[in-house]
């Protein structure tokens, strides 16, 4: 999954990059209103974690422009400014939650989840399974049948994709999107590394991650 962050401060530009990163997502950083304007209206994310007091133009005139346009991206709004006159100026102006400076990473990315899970305006579970694959998005766990597997986030990543695409083709690009970010190059072999250790993992006889070659690769049930 992918999202966008838009922070003027650095230090915490690139802790949040560093955190979310880690946590498995892809993550694009911008440092200024007016390029991250550009970035929502060009690139589809997930969720996006918006300063309020941005160079160029602000976090919440952001917010009022790509909701205009249409763009229904979740967005979490940070700011220093934590009366509640400013809360709600943020989220009548389409944000979807506020977190006030400092803050704790943790409860960040707790929040950014909850987004992610309520932008589909439905109920979005949080074990997902395919044939006897199962993978559960809250304690992270992933079982092969009843044995326990551990995976690394990105390899955890890949798999939530595939599987929330079970039946379709995903091509290299696709995963390069929600996996990285779109600043790699697609003929690179990060895809065909990274599925690769997630088959040794979880489907060492291939039979559940097919390749489809020259297009990319499909899950099926075993």
């Amino acid at each position: 999954m992918r999202i966008l962050v838009i922070e003027d401060d650095k230090k915490i530009a690139g802790f949040l990059e560093k955190g979310l990163t880690q946590s498995g997502y892809a993550v694009d950083v911008c440092h200024d209103g007016d390029e991250g304007l550009v970035m929502a209206r060009s690139f589809s994310f997930d969720a996006a974690v918006f300063d309020r007091m941005l160079p160029g133009m602000d976090g919440l005139e952001i917010i009022r422009v790509i909701r205009q346009e249409g763009i229904q991206t979740p967005v979490l709004i940070l700011s220093a400014k934590a009366s509640v006159d400013d809360r709600i100026e943020g989220l009548q102006a389409g944000g979807d939650d506020y977190l006030t400076k400092p803050f704790s990473f943790t409860e960040l990315l707790a929040r950014v989840q909850a987004l992610i899970r309520r932008s589909s305006h439905t109920a979005e579970p949080t074990r997902l399974e395919c044939g006897d694959l199962s993978m559960d998005l809250l304690t992270r766990d992933v079982f092969v049948g009843e044995i326990k597997v551990e995976l690394q986030p990105k390899e955890f990543s890949l798999l939530e994709y595939l599987i929330r695409q079970q039946g379709r083709v995903v091509t290299k690009t696709m995963i390069l999107e929600h996996i990285w970010n779109y600043h790699f190059d697609p003929q690179t072999n990060v895809v065909d590394v990274l599925v690769s250790r997630l088959r040794n993992k979880v489907d060492p006889e291939k039979q559940r991650i097919h390749t489809m070659r020259g297009i990319g690769y499909v899950l099926k049930p075993h």
